[in-house]
């Protein structure tokens, strides 16, 4: 063999390998915490992909599958790695909305829930969107770019080559995953409910005591304010939490 031949050799190899990668990691991208966002256009989500894909496909060298000819050796490896790849990218957006729905409760509880606006695709009240906003720049701001190549690495020790994910494994990690996430909105968001019972008390007791006096109107400035200052407060601390969260999954993903 030639040295030309034997370098169209390993280039094809090497195209292979970052192909194959970049299936799972390009569908992985597309609801990615972070890159995977809708306001982010398509192109540079390609352009990320391809730059994990680079960085992922020289670690998996060792376990990469022969090439098969045809559409019937492809077609159940590009659906194999698609879904695992989704898979993923699922079970890290859920630790996204578990904080967009801590933001929710958040505002619903000490009617924030109006003011101001969000930049993402969907509604949001302004609580949740400063949320997401500030842990996703905390994220980033903690290595999230080398956190992630490390999980998409780690990630074919767990969803192997060409094999789809076992459904009833699937279907019990996401249950749990969701629990996990509404689990974590509510723990977020708790300062927030005591206020908020606390408030309506406070007003119940006022109520009986000066039925005339107009204690919505009265208590409403109140509420708002100290909803305001305790998010002033507390949103470091919360943030702190949730990233704590994200990371322990990532290092072990399969734990419930």
């Amino acid at each position: 063999m030639t040295a030309m031949e034997n370098l169209l050799s390993q280039s094809s190899i090497w195209l292979w390998a970052l192909f194959v990668v970049f299936l799972r990691i390009g569908t992985a991208i597309l609801v990615l915490p972070g890159v995977g966002e809708r306001s982010i256009p398509v192109r540079i989500k390609l352009a990320i992909s391809v730059a994990l894909s680079l960085a992922v496909a020289p670690s998996i060298w060792p376990n990469l599958p022969e090439m098969k000819g045809g559409l019937a050796g492809f077609a159940p490896l590009a659906a194999s790695e698609s879904t695992n790849g989704l898979a993923i990218g699922l079970f890290l957006r859920l630790l996204i909305l578990g904080l967009q729905i801590a933001g929710s409760i958040a505002a619903q509880s000490t009617s924030l829930s109006q003011i101001a606006g969000n930049t993402g695709a969907e509604p949001m009240p302004a609580i949740g969107n400063l949320l997401t906003v500030g842990g996703l720049a905390l994220l980033f701001a903690t290595g999230y770019q080398v956190k992630i190549v490390l999980f998409l690495t780690n990630s074919y020790l767990i969803l192997p080559f060409g094999a789809f994910p076992d459904p009833s494994s699937l279907a019990s990690l996401g249950i749990a995953r969701t629990a996990k996430a509404f689990a974590t909105a509510f723990t977020l968001a708790a300062p927030f409910i005591i206020l908020s019972v606390l408030y309506n008390l406070t007003l119940g007791v006022i109520n009986r005591a000066m039925p005339q006096l107009m204690v919505a109107f009265v208590g409403a400035p109140v509420i708002t304010l100290g909803a305001l200052a305790m998010m002033f407060v507390l949103a470091p601390t919360l943030l702190a939490v949730w990233v704590q969260g994200f990371d322990t999954f990532l290092s072990a993903p399969l734990a419930p």
